[in-house]
């Protein structure tokens, strides 16, 4: 009984693993293979929600997934009605896509487009590949349509004119000693001219004071 018992377990062990290997091979088998024709579909699909990707507010699963579902309405309209592709592998794949893509770009740059001989590549460079400027553009046409745009647009804004430059001013000629002695002598005469007119004008007042006491003093005398 023992080794009947042992030998039952033994078979149950086998037909487990065996289980799980053909779990695993047909887990494998749904794994999605990207054929030249459904990663076309991928990259025009991709490309065309690349605005929505854009957003600095999106929701990357979602947009993964309609990216799936519309990838899969492709494929099955052109016949392959048991194809079912998933978000993870369209995100998956375009990663990959994009690391391709970063190399042929560095490879144009260095030796030339024609150096660059991927099928993908013209397509996904023609939304990626935009230049800073067009991006530049794009930024102010959406800026100009908001309030703040309006604003800065409308704002009068004071030029800034440019600093001028200080001019050093010839310093005039110097005098020489004559002239200046010369000058200094004037000086002197017009103080002592003016302190003559300031005498006359105090002897004229002291005359004028004298000349009233001596009317007073008359005055006085007439009337005693």
């Amino acid at each position: 009984m023992e080794v009947i018992e042992s030998i039952v377990t033994d078979g149950i062990e086998v037909e487990e693993s065996t289980a799980t290997v053909s779990t695993l091979e047909c887990e494998k088998s749904k794994t999605f293979v990207w054929t030249l024709q459904a990663t076309w579909h991928l990259v025009r699909v991709r490309l065309e929600m690349d605005h929505e990707f854009d957003q600095p507010v999106c929701k990357k699963k979602k947009l993964w997934e309609t990216v799936a579902e519309r990838v899969t309405v492709r494929l099955r309209e052109e016949g392959y009605q048991d194809v079912a592709v998933k978000a993870f592998e369209c995100d998956l794949k375009w990663r990959n896509m994009l690391a391709t893509y970063r190399k042929n770009t560095e490879r144009a740059k260095r030796l030339g487009p024609h150096s660059v001989h991927w099928e993908f590549f013209k397509t996904m460079h023609e939304v990626l590949g935009r230049s800073y400027e067009e991006i530049e553009a794009q930024r102010r046409a959406k800026l100009s349509c908001t309030k703040v745009g309006k604003a800065m647009a409308n704002k009068r804004y004071t030029p800034i004119l440019p600093t001028p430059t200080l001019t050093t001013t010839a310093a005039p000629p110097s005098r020489p000693p004559q002239d200046v002695l010369q000058l200094y002598l004037e000086l002197q005469e017009r103080k002592l001219n003016m302190w003559a007119q300031q005498k006359a004008l105090e002897e004229r007042k002291i005359e004028a004071i004298n000349n009233l006491a001596r009317a007073i003093s008359s005055l006085a005398q007439d009337s005693t």
